[in-house]
């Protein structure tokens, strides 16, 4: 039985229908506009929309006010339009949002689709590629029904205020430069370009394009490292996606679907800028820090260095920094074609014992290798990966240079490759002003200043001459230059000594010293024994193993450029050793203090003593190794220092003292096997000293500084009661003699 509805009923409930549309219209028009308004949760302002950032960088600051870096969670390096490669674009937009040039930041139309596309298989999400930017820099996904239903409301506010203050292309690029592209934080299109293909935005090609914006939506799921078979599918589908918009024909597609990944990994953060190495140990020791002390926001929370917004006071002196880098950089780009020409011509199979492995060592320790063995690669597979050309990117000292070659041949090339490390520090503060850990932090990340020990050759001596000028010995204490065996400690023991540079008949301990005498130094270790030289090496801050064995007084353990430096700062600080300080206080954004350093003091040797050993050293620069600083470099005024040169010229030292800074600089291959075969271009005068000169001469010229040129040594406020004047000591030696003679001794 059907009911008739007359046109009076028909147009009431006609009526009822529009009231009901109109209503729920209204009450969701009330619900934006209480959104827009901030009832439900504050709402980023203009100023927040033209400064938008997704977390605060925690920054370094130097002690001359200079942000040296900053650590955030994202590694972003962000781009132009115009740098992007129209294939990421197009890649994109075919993923994401394929009407967004036509909606002004809310696709009403697309919602509708929405399961229309999912049904014919043409998957898009919810959000246009403006409202996913307003989620990416304001705030993060919510699992919860409710809030995130809030946020939705939210994020269309947002991204309509977006579309009004920037043009599509300035939204598309803001995209790009924050979403997440997965592995190490890799932030941005160009970190992404650069992480998984050594490359730039510009030169992506549409599979390239594909591989990584099939990531946004799922970094790790589609992760190419950790989830190929993933990664595959879906770039396969971003591919298709593009043929469907029309960005690529079907054949192109079809042709793009058929390569492998081609991923040239190549993971990097914080490469660039002042002192790369020095913010890579901070962030560590920052870290350790805040853990160990179980420190909390006020809500609770653990503080989070890469978003949290602390401020991170150190010791480094920006200008210094500057200085020493560029020493480096001068020096080592010569050093280097010094050492290649130096091996022209000569095989490393041949000339270097167990070559082949060391180059297997160096294999398994790249990225590369790591690489390939978490794509599940046997080790054939991987052998033949390395003997096979590709494109790669190798450091240089005119630049990197992009190439292609076996990954093998350039791990036989950065084996070549001089390494050094230098740090400079103010000896009675323990401030670190400057502070270079390596050649190229981008290439090379280990640390070569705390991280890493080498032998320390000859700059061990002075320690042997403190312990014997602290038991009565004078500087002016004459020694016949002959070789002195020593007993008691196992095999007897007498170092070699090169002829060319062995000073024959009877010389002076501070003549000695300054010649780098082994066969003197050994006689005084006879005298002293090696406890004691042990003992006070540990109490001037060496925190590796030293032996008490003789061979220590000519440098055979090792040690690293900060603790070498910082004991160095004993002879200028009248005796005291002041812990090597690099941070001194952290605080949170609203300059909070958390944490301050204070250095540790220990009076390591007596005053007259270290007062005595700078009186020696000043004879190394003056008469011995370290002449070049007086005759080369022009530097006149009082400086002590020792070179050190170990076996095999493997490692070069150069650790020079002055009344207000101290500097020790390190120079090798990264294996010892790999030196100068020759003293002459191998020692420490060659390889290190030139870097400490010409550092020194630009902070001396630099009168802002305040590192004063003309200023001596402090003598000890009781005086020195040990004569330094040889003539006048031998004076004293032959009127004791006449004594001891006319009373019959």
């Amino acid at each position: 039985m059907s009911v008739k509805l007359t046109v009076p009923e028909i147009r009431s409930y006609n009526a009822l229908i529009w009231k009901i549309a109109l209503g729920f219209l209204a009450i969701f028009i009330i619900i934006i506009a209480l959104t827009a308004f901030g009832v439900f949760g504050p709402l980023p302002s203009f100023r927040d929309l033209e400064n938008p950032k997704s977390n605060q960088a925690s920054e370094i600051l130097t002690s001359d006010n200079h942000v040296l870096g900053t650590y955030y969670v994202q590694n972003r390096s962000n781009v132009t339009y115009k740098e992007i490669s129209p294939n990421v674009i197009h890649a994109l937009i075919a993923t994401e949002d394929n009407r967004f040039m036509n909606h002004s930041g809310i696709d009403f139309g697309r919602a509708f689709t929405i399961i229309f596309y999912n049904l014919i298989g043409k998957k898009q999400g919810g959000s246009t590629i403006t409202q996913q930017l307003a989620l990416n820099l304001f705030s993060e996904r919510s699992h919860d029904r409710l809030t995130r239903v809030k946020q939705k409301l939210q994020e269309w506010i947002i991204a309509v205020r977006l579309e009004r203050n920037y043009t599509k292309e300035e939204i598309l690029t803001m995209y790009l430069n924050t979403v997440d592209f997965g592995a190490y934080n890799t932030y941005g299109i160009k970190s992404a370009a650069r992480t998984y293909f050594n490359t730039t935005p510009a030169k992506l090609t549409p599979d390239q394009a594909a591989l990584l914006i099939g990531m946004v939506n799922g970094p790790g799921v589609y992760s190419p490292i950790r989830h190929p078979d993933n990664a595959i599918k879906r770039r396969n589908f971003v591919l298709r996606r593009m043929a469907d918009e029309n960005y690529l024909s079907e054949g192109q597609a079809e042709e793009f679907k058929n390569k492998p990944l081609g991923l040239s990994f190549h993971p990097t953060d914080h490469n660039e800028g002042l002192a790369t190495y020095f913010r890579s140990v901070l962030k560590k020791d920052v870290q350790k820090i805040l853990t160990d002390q179980d420190m909390h926001k006020s809500d609770g929370t653990p503080y989070d260095l890469d978003r949290d917004g602390l401020r991170i006071y150190t010791t480094i002196n920006y200008t210094m920094q500057q200085y020493a880098e560029e020493a480096q950089s001068a020096y080592m780009k010569d050093l280097q074609q010094q050492f290649n020409q130096h091996w022209r011509g000569r095989s490393l199979w041949k000339a270097v014992p167990d070559f082949q492995m060391l180059l297997n060592q160096g294999m398994k320790r790249s990225d590369r290798y790591r690489s390939l063995t978490l794509q599940g690669k046997t080790d054939e597979e991987i052998k033949q990966d390395f003997n096979t050309p590709t494109s790669m990117n190798l450091f240089t000292w005119h630049g990197n240079v992009d190439t292609t070659m076996k990954p093998i041949d350039s791990i036989v090339y950065c084996k070549m490759l001089l390494r050094n490390a230098m740090m400079s520090m103010d000896p009675s503060t323990g401030y670190v002003k400057a502070w270079v850990g390596g050649i190229n932090y981008e290439h090379f990340k280990y640390d070569q200043v705390k991280m890493g020990t080498r032998q320390v050759g000859s700059t061990a001596k002075p320690f042997t001459y403190a312990v014997a000028i602290d038991n009565g010995f004078s500087p002016c204490m004459r020694v016949n230059n002959v070789p002195d065996t020593i007993y008691g400690y196992g095999k007897p023991w007498c170092p070699g000594s090169d002829p060319s540079e062995t000073v024959s008949g009877m010389i002076t301990l501070r003549k000695a010293l300054a010649r780098s005498q082994n066969w003197v130094t050994a006689h005084v270790m006879k005298q002293v024994t090696p406890e004691p030289v042990a003992q006070l090496i540990k109490k001037m801050g060496i925190t590796s193993d030293v032996p008490a064995y003789p061979t220590i007084c000519l440098g055979t353990f090792n040690a690293s450029v900060m603790d070498m430096t910082g004991a160095y700062s004993v002879f200028a600080n009248e005796g005291l050793w002041t812990e090597p300080t690099y941070l001194l206080r952290i605080e949170d954004k609203n300059g909070n203090l958390l944490y301050e350093h204070k250095p540790r003091v220990v009076q390591a040797m007596n005053p007259q003593t270290a007062y005595v050993m700078t009186y020696m050293l000043k004879g190394v620069v003056d008469e011995g190794t370290g002449w070049r600083l007086r005759s080369k470099y022009g530097l006149r005024n009082p400086i002590g220092g020792k070179t050190g040169t170990t076996q095999n010229n493997s490692d070069g030292w150069f650790i020079g003292i002055t009344p207000q800074l101290v500097t020790g600089v390190w120079t090798g291959a990264e294996d010892r096997a790999i030196h100068f075969r020759s003293t002459r271009l191998g020692e420490g005068a060659n390889t290190a000293l030139p870097i400490f000169a010409t550092y020194m001469k630009k902070v001396y010229e630099n009168a802002g500084l305040g590192v004063k040129k003309n200023i001596d040594f402090a003598m000890p406020k009781n005086g020195v009661d040990i004569t330094l004047d040889c003539n006048a000591y031998t004076q004293q030696q032959q009127g004791a003699a006449e004594v001891d003679s006319k009373l019959g001794f």
